[in-house]
């Protein structure tokens, strides 16, 4: 979608982002939408950005391009992240890239329409392995490398519906549940060791063609919100941003919620 200004915009919603320079942060999951929106915003803010994809190697590799052309530095790199080799062979291959890994941002998940009451094992576990076996394999392989570094950052991309389910998204919202509650397990454990952990819960985010597949929702979804817009890609980007920076130095273990305040209305 175009960045153009919208209602709840402050005027010139631009804004300086802070100096990620000697950073090299990998972006799971990142050849479209929000996976999209973080790397631009890492690259934005001065550090270089390893493109994670599974099956969309041709976005990814736009994605690099325009980052490159902007003046930034980029890798795209493919892996299965449910496959646990793989993951540390990622986390590896991006650490060499440069000499070193101080971000991850697990972003990569599935997000699969299906009535709890029809819901199979099979598609309840595929679920479960797209979005958190992914975030354990992947924190696991980059806290080794960071630990040997002396720190670094590791922020999940969760959601509001792991606290506020939706139907059709049992297997979905319980897997959110579960990637905030591993985030504070690994803060908890990787904290002595200089690694901070946390994740970013969106609300609904803007995607091409959402208005026409979802008039309802999108509308419902702006009158909820205090900030009267649906979320941007970038707007979850400069949380992940925010988080690897040192103004988050004191901050792991915490759920932002970036949801445009729809959280804070009353479900009665």
């Amino acid at each position: 979608m175009p960045n153009r200004p919208q209602p709840g915009d402050a005027p010139g919603a631009r804004h300086q982002l802070p100096d990620l320079s000697g950073q090299v942060a990998l972006v799971t999951g990142a050849g479209g939408g929000i996976g999209r929106g973080v790397a631009l915003r890492f690259a934005a803010a001065g550090a270089a950005v390893v493109v994670h994809h599974r099956n969309s190697a041709g976005p990814a590799r736009d994605l690099v391009a325009r980052i490159e052309r902007d003046g930034g530095r980029a890798l795209a790199l493919r892996a299965e992240l449910t496959d646990e080799e793989e993951c540390r062979e990622l986390v590896r291959a991006a650490a060499e890239w440069r000499g070193s890994l101080t971000a991850l941002v697990n972003n990569a998940g599935s997000q699969p329409v299906q009535e709890l009451p029809g819901m199979t094992a099979d598609q309840w576990r595929a679920v479960l392995d797209a979005n958190v076996t992914s975030v354990f394999g992947c924190t696991q392989a980059a806290a080794a490398v960071m630990r040997e570094a002396g720190g670094g950052t590791i922020t999940h991309i969760a959601s509001i519906e792991g606290t506020r389910p939706a139907p059709g998204h049992a297997h979905y919202s319980a897997s959110k549940a579960a990637v905030v509650m591993h985030a504070r397990a690994a803060a908890l454990e990787y904290g002595p060791y200089g690694i901070r952990v946390n994740t970013v819960s969106p609300g609904l985010i803007a995607r091409e063609g959402i208005e026409r597949a979802w008039p309802e929702g999108v509308h419902r979804w702006r009158s909820a919100a205090p900030a009267g817009r649906l979320g941007r890609p970038e707007d979850i980007g400069d949380a992940c941003v925010f988080l690897a920076s040192p103004m988050a130095s004191w901050i792991t273990g915490h759920d932002l919620v970036v949801d445009g305040g729809v959280s804070a209305r009353p479900g009665w």
